[in-house]
């Protein structure tokens, strides 16, 4: 008998501030790129299936759901320090016919492509979310030095025309400054929030059900049968 192992997280109890914020600036361009495959393949696979040129285009697809699944796991483990694992059913030793079959019917395959296809949207509003708060804080602390490089030496908010604040002093930019490290601590702690919340997600996506494990021990325990059988 397999026993299939438990879904662990191991490593820091929060996500690390530099992983963390690399997974999400990432998640966007990870989210065009599969978001545009997928509605590609499969809409160009459903519209020439009458053709049967369809066939290979869709099962293209669902491999490029699997293995897009495997790298965001490694993803999340190396960034997030985040472990999932595998939820795949094991394939049949032969058969193309057979193996094809086990992964259209598995659960895992159709999770996989759900997560992939959300990650664009998600990964938008993280993107907006985390450049701005660190866009704004770190201009906000380094005011004190850039200021006297803009037009006149003065910096005016929010722009030349309306001034609802000056700076064109050390002095007058010092409590924009203490502002800007307030607002980079709220920029630390969202950025691990979001980071959490992400990982929370991925993991009730990517991680195998409980049924599923059953249905993978079950899988594994046929497999050493006919081996032994064989």
């Amino acid at each position: 008998m397999v026993t299939v192992p438990a879904t662990r997280r191991f490593g820091r109890r929060t996500p690390p501030l530099g992983g963390s914020l690399a997974y999400l600036l990432l998640n966007l361009p990870l989210g065009i790129l599969t978001f545009t495959l997928i509605i590609t393949l499969a809409s160009a696979g459903a519209g020439t299936l009458v053709v049967w040129v369809g066939v290979p285009l869709l099962g293209l697809l669902v491999l490029f759901a699997r293995a897009a699944g495997r790298v965001e796991r490694g993803r999340l483990y190396a960034l997030l320090d985040v472990y999932i694992d595998s939820p795949y059913l094991p394939l049949p030793p032969s058969g193309q016919k057979s193996r094809w079959t086990t992964r259209l019917k598995d659960s895992a395959t159709w999770r996989d492509l759900a997560y992939l296809f959300l990650l664009f949207p998600l990964g938008v509003v993280e993107f907006v979310l985390v450049v701005v708060a660190w866009s704004v804080s770190l201009g906000l602390v380094a005011l004190p030095i850039y200021y006297r490089f803009l037009p006149d030496g003065v910096y005016a908010f929010p722009s030349y025309d309306v001034r609802w604040f000056t700076v064109d002093s050390t002095v007058t930019a010092l409590p924009w400054a203490a502002l800007g490290v307030l607002l980079a601590a709220v920029a630390v702690a969202l950025t691990k929030g979001l980071a959490s919340l992400h990982a929370g997600f991925a993991g009730a996506l990517l991680r195998p059900t409980v049924a599923q494990r059953r249905r993978m021990e079950r899988s594994w325990n046929e497999i050493d049968g006919i081996t032994v059988a064989g």
